[in-house]
């Protein structure tokens, strides 16, 4: 049996997705800038699905501006705020220390340019306390950027109050919402959001292809330099088969969001309750704010990466934290940031589930992870130590 249980990091290419798409990428392939009228049908393609974008996260079709992903609407977001404000005298940007990379590299590059940079902590549940956010604000502060939900532990943030500090405060607000859109209502409006960054291949979408959104009357700073296209704020030929996959798997999951988080909720639970037993393991970050189908644990006395490596010998794709820091060494910086010891944090594991998986495989999963913690501690020269309460 083979089980992908990594779906933080990618979803499998829905059907619907996939049909959507066909039709692009054989007939309707002209370019959208272009007057004739197979360019012509293309655009109507592309703003179709940019109408259909909008309607899902309750914005305004202008407000949607097309990426190649969230990575790339993240450093557009923050850039696009923090040279707003730079204009105005304001340079300190308030962010966590959970965030993606995306997010805390981009900070970090524009640190190097004489921003101010304040990461408010994440507490045990995982979750952003909002009078933080409200007493890290100054008048020097132009944007505050913080995450939907985690993509490592799964944790919903409190974005509509955080967005009601910011909008009191006239601070501009922009959150990472990669993980969320396709997995928990997820509406502009009532989030308070200047902002909102998504990524396709979250929610059965396909790779390459994301959204910026970005409230009526925000400049957005170019990162991208070109064309004229997406109303001259990103360069380059709009990818219509992939802007159209991703609007038609987004309507898809959109509208079977409640059935569709009741069967990913019942599968975790079953997890939850095959896997907590396990001793000396933890599971990461509240339960409470979670999103469906992810969960997080770690193991004390074992690598991750030996864990990860086992569980792909016995069928079972997963993870120890996000997939754009697999090549690292270091302990995950999610689990540091809740206060999750540093020998303990390199024993995770995170599984995440879509609508493809199955109760069966769940207790593939539940048979399988303790054989591996079991036989993994049982050659580890620390685990006896830790157990006598030695390993200090």
């Amino acid at each position: 049996m083979t089980v992908y249980a990594d779906n933080a990091a990618t979803t499998k290419l829905s059907d619907i997705a996939f049909d959507a798409m066909l039709p692009l990428m054989k007939d309707i392939y002209g370019n959208p800038s272009s007057l004739h009228s197979i360019g012509q049908t293309a655009k109507e393609e592309l703003e179709a699905a940019r109408e259909t974008i909008a309607n899902a996260i309750g914005a305004l079709p202008k407000e949607i501006y097309f990426t190649s992903g969230g990575s790339e609407a993240d450093n557009q977001a923050i850039r696009s705020a923090a040279y707003i404000g730079a204009r105005k005298g304001k340079k300190h940007i308030i962010s966590s220390k959970f965030e993606h990379h995306a997010v805390l590299h981009t900070l970090d590059a524009l640190k190097k340019e004489g921003f101010e940079i304040t990461l408010v902590d994440v507490y045990a549940d995982g979750i952003v306390k909002p009078e933080d956010i409200e007493n890290a604000i100054k008048d020097e502060t132009c944007l505050v950027t913080i995450m939907t939900a985690n993509n490592e532990i799964g944790t919903i943030q409190p974005i509509a109050r955080i967005g009601e500090i910011c909008k009191k405060k006239g601070v501009l607000f922009h959150t990472d919402a990669v993980q969320a859109v396709g997995h928990i209502p997820v509406n502009v409006t009532d989030m308070n959001v200047d902002m909102l960054s998504i990524s396709a291949h979250k929610f059965h979408g396909p790779k390459g292809a994301g959204v910026l959104y970005a409230r009526k009357g925000l400049i957005l700073k170019n990162i991208i330099e070109g064309g004229a296209q997406e109303r001259g704020k990103r360069a380059g030929t709009e990818n219509v088969p992939a802007i159209v996959g991703m609007a038609a798997a987004m309507k898809y999951a959109v509208e079977h969001l409640e059935e569709t988080s009741k069967y990913i909720s019942a599968m975790r639970d079953r997890l939850i309750e095959g896997l907590k037993g396990i001793e000396r393991s933890r599971i990461n970050g509240s339960l409470a704010h979670h999103l469906p189908g992810t969960l997080n644990m770690c193991f004390e006395g074992i690598e991750g990466e030996s864990l990860l490596l086992l569980l792909d010998m016995k069928g079972i794709c997963a993870s120890s934290g996000s997939a754009c820091t697999s090549g690292s060494l270091d302990p995950s910086h999610v689990l540091l940031s809740i206060g999750v010891p540093v020998e303990i944090a390199h024993g995770s594991l995170r599984l995440s589930l879509s609508a493809y998986n199955t109760m069966e495989e769940m207790e593939h999963i539940i048979k399988s992870v303790p054989e591996v913690v079991t036989y993994l501690r049982g050659i580890s020269p620390v685990w006896e130590k830790i157990k006598k309460g030695e390993n200090k």
